[in-house]
């Protein structure tokens, strides 16, 4: 076998790239989405995202500031505390020429899901009496994630690190009493590292390891509009799916024996993946002077994110079949006085993975999201938000084929059964706008 054709095969087992972002689901979103962007919009469930006016709703509809009369400032940051195992129920490797034998290592891993900080910032200005420009920086695809080398799921994940920085300078208008329009650019920087063990051909020789690094700026557009009419608002908004090309390194080490020629080290490597088309629509409607109820659906366009395609030298494509899904949020506000702001909402939020391809590397399951928040006007111009969101996942089975060095004397199946038990996350968001 050649070096590059088991290298090529030894990523079959070891890359999906992007699948490992999926991980980020387990700490609130389905998929590898992280909503945490917004202490305000998150108090009642993102229910009133599409339909609010002002900065820190940029990200779900770009004509959120249409109209704006005043410079606009938002900022905060989430703290994200996912809980959970992803235990071994009877995962199999089965070694050229050798009897199907149990993975090994520890059956049992414990909280890999890490803790995280997700920052925001948005602004916003008018430049005419109808035309306003804004700008969010926000990080919806971020996380880390850790197995230990000697886990059950070594094969599949040890290290795997995700950082997306998204930028979107927006233009709105407001054409009349009735309706505005906005357009923005999102410009993203992605950052991925990715590890896991190699099996050797005999299970008494160490493993072998991988690690994949890579980068790279791509770019999509958010469009939208909020139509308002004495206490109905509807906003309605498009986020175009990303095509993203990571350009990074490969390293393959710690391969013995006739495997020993797929160790290497090589730059220009390219992983070519999508992450997901939104389209949103929300309805809100001032029910009294104090009480707003709110209403939104997210259609994610998780098909798009049907493989990973790697470049030359490599030249390898994994399928990853997500499937489109829908979440659902209602929630209300309330305004107990001038200053002060309660709000709480409900989301349910379905999986993309499959029930038959869901491997170590995504143990996501349909959530369901509980959320509180408030708000106070300090002062008439500045404002503090904070919310706090319970995620109660259901448990998720892992059952995934695969196979290291594959179409080679040396191929090495193996049949993953696992489950994710226990999952939940509490996430604390805290913010403020300012306007001046």
């Amino acid at each position: 076998m050649t070096a590059i054709k088991t290298a090529a095969s030894a990523f079959a087992l070891a890359l999906p790239l992007a699948a490992g972002m999926a991980l980020a689901g387990a700490a609130h979103a389905a998929g590898f989405y992280l909503q945490d962007l917004s202490a305000k919009q998150a108090g009642n469930a993102y229910s009133g995202a599409a339909t609010a006016q002002g900065a820190d709703a940029l990200w779900w509809n770009p004509a959120a500031i249409a109209g704006t009369t005043t410079r606009e400032l938002s900022f905060g940051a989430a703290y994200i505390n996912p809980k959970g195992s992803v235990n071994d129920t009877g995962s199999v490797i089965v070694r050229p020429g050798q009897a199907p034998a149990g993975m090994g290592g520890d059956a049992a891993a414990d909280g890999p899901i890490k803790n995280g900080v997700l920052p925001n910032v948005a602004f916003a200005m008018p430049l005419t009496d109808r035309l306003a420009f804004g700008v969010s920086v926000t990080s919806p695809f971020s996380f880390e994630t850790n197995y230990a080398t000697d886990s059950w799921a070594r094969y599949n994940a040890t290290k795997t690190r995700l950082t997306t920085v998204d930028i979107q300078p927006t233009l709105a208008f407001k054409v009349n009493d009735w309706l505005d329009l906005g357009l923005g650019l999102n410009a993203e920087y992605t950052k991925a590292t990715l590890g896991n063990q190699m099996p050797n051909l005999s299970a008494a020789l160490p493993d072998g390891s991988l690690l994949l690094e890579g980068d790279g700026w791509d770019t999509g557009f958010s469009a939208g509009a909020r139509a308002h009419t004495g206490n109905l608002v509807f906003g309605l908004s498009y986020k175009s799916a990303v095509k993203h090309q990571l350009d990074g390194t490969v390293n393959i080490t710690g391969l013995l024996g006739p495997l020993a020629t797929a160790n290497l080290s090589q730059g220009g490597v390219r992983a070519t993946f999508s992450t997901p088309s939104q389209l949103i629509l929300g309805a809100s409607v001032q029910a009294t002077p104090q009480l707003a109820l709110h209403a939104q659906v997210v259609q994610f366009g998780w098909s798009k994110f049907d493989d990973i395609t790697l470049g030359a030298p490599l030249n390898e494509a994994m399928p990853e079949d997500y499937r489109d899904t829908t979440s659902v949020a209602v929630g209300l506000d309330y305004a107990i006085n001038r200053q002060w702001t309660v709000r709480a909402g409900v989301q349910t939020d379905p999986t993309p993975t499959r029930d038959d391809h869901r491997d170590a590397r995504v143990p996501d399951s349909d959530r369901v999201d509980y959320a509180i928040g408030t708000s106070w006007q300090v002062t008439p111009t500045f404002a503090l938000d904070a919310a706090y969101t319970y995620v109660a996942f259901d448990k998720s089975r892992l059952n995934y084929t695969t196979a290291a060095y594959y179409g080679t004397a040396a191929q090495t199946n193996m049949v993953i059964n696992g489950a994710m038990d226990d999952a939940k996350a509490n996430v604390l968001i805290v913010g403020g706008r300012l306007s001046f």
